[in-house]
């Protein structure tokens, strides 16, 4: 199945003020099933076993600075897709993410009909906070490229 890189079409500054870093990729689908929540949730579960490799790696890495593993809070119930909070959710669009000191990031999963296909997008913003989270953000910015196409993949599969 093929992903496209495509410009993103979101409001930048009312989802992440300030947001340095923003791209979408967009791929299609004849699932009629799929609205935004079942498709965020289809990424995050059905993840490549290398991708779980990598999220472990960063973890451990990660942990020992201070920066979240994850945007589950301590005591507190949230509604939760995987490691990262629902920040909002419409049928079309879910939003989630969360703010660590060394930057913020939201997950946007825009779902449209397309005719008789549905055309699903992912859009990642990024606001860097110091060094670290710029320096950060250049580590990760080529898996990134990689395991968003294979998480879209893997969700219409």
């Amino acid at each position: 199945m093929r992903v496209d890189e495509v410009t993103p079409n979101v409001d930048s500054a009312a989802l992440l003020a300030g947001a340095q870093f923003v791209d979408a990729f967009r791929i299609a689908t004849a699932r009629p099933d799929l609205d935004a929540r079942h498709t965020a949730e289809a990424m995050v579960a059905r993840q490549p076993r290398w991708i779980e490799w990598l999220l472990a790696l960063r973890n451990f890495i990660v942990a020992p600075l201070g920066l979240k593993t994850s945007g589950a809070a301590d005591g507190a119930t949230r509604d939760m897709i995987g490691i990262f909070p629902v920040v909002s959710e419409t049928p079309e669009r879910l939003v989630a993410g969360f703010n660590d000191k060394h930057l913020d990031f939201r997950l946007v999963v825009d779902v449209a009909s397309a005719g008789a296909e549905r055309s699903i997008t992912a859009t990642t913003l990024v606001l860097t906070h110091y060094w670290l989270g710029r320096a950060y953000l250049a580590v990760i910015l080529p898996f990134h490229r990689l395991i968003v196409p294979a998480m879209l993949r893997k969700a219409v599969s």
